[in-house]
């Protein structure tokens, strides 16, 4: 499965050791890597612990305070530079969005037409423009502030849970949002002034896991928002995959 990698804190911090760890799990995710470095983006289809340019990237990386990053096993979507991870954009009033995602969205007809706005061909970015959409929308309502940004991100991923793989980490440029709804499949602990979130554990010291099927907000490296608890956890079964099969998204 593809594997995410956030970090939120109050100061600026070298994580090298957890992205260099991070990375290095290409073998296992061979078809693409990204990740966000302050104001931007870089990915590719490359095996990421095969990849010089992703090694000259890292050797590079300045402390951070807010970073994402993804290695994609692909599952929808072939593999190109237009299939990976994050994806970003800005919504009507310039706040400048990004998301990484780890899952299939198996059962959601409400992207169906953003199949057609896409550039590449993967659920997570149909997921990403129906994000976009809903921001817009709520934008044109009557604006969007740091609660009501918390409050629309917590309904989206209580809208998409149901039947769905939906393990998603967003940045608003200033908030980090962080989801999962299948059991085991992500990690957290306290780094420097903040917190790292990632699907597996990247060095040794004691790591808790991320509660299952709520949405928690973190800015500067403290939870400023805890969502509603849903009860969509996502369990694999053959009724999942032959849905998917049928639906073609």
């Amino acid at each position: 499965m593809c594997e995410l990698l956030g970090f939120s804190s109050k100061e600026p911090t070298d994580i090298k050791p957890l992205v260099r760890e991070f990375f290095s799990h290409g073998k296992d995710n061979p078809h693409g890597w990204g990740l966000m470095d302050g104001d931007k983006i870089y990915k590719s289809c490359e095996r990421a612990d095969l990849s010089d340019r992703l090694s000259g990237l890292i050797e590079k990386l300045e402390p951070q305070k807010d970073f994402l990053g993804h290695i994609r096993f692909a599952t929808v979507g072939t593999i190109k530079d237009e299939n990976c991870h994050p994806f970003r954009s800005q919504d009507i009033t310039g706040r400048t969005w990004t998301l990484i995602h780890n899952g299939t969205i198996y059962s959601a007809s409400r992207l169906i037409p953003f199949m057609s706005q896409q550039s590449g061909g993967t659920d997570s970015e149909r997921l990403f423009l129906y994000l976009m959409q809903l921001l817009d929308e709520a934008q044109e309502q009557g604006g969007l502030d740091e609660q009501k940004r918390c409050e629309l991100i917590d309904r989206l991923v209580r809208e998409l849970s149901p039947r769905n793989k939906l393990n998603l980490m967003i940045f608003d440029g200033e908030l980090l949002y962080v989801h999962k709804n299948m059991k085991q499949t992500m990690k957290y602990r306290r780094y420097g002034s903040g917190y790292v979130f990632a699907t597996t554990a990247l060095d040794d010291t004691h790591w808790e896991d991320v509660p299952t099927a709520q949405l928690l907000v973190f800015k500067a490296g403290e939870r400023v928002f805890e969502g509603q608890r849903h009860d969509a956890v996502f369990i694999p079964t053959l009724q999942y995959i032959n849905t998917y099969d049928a639906m073609h998204i």
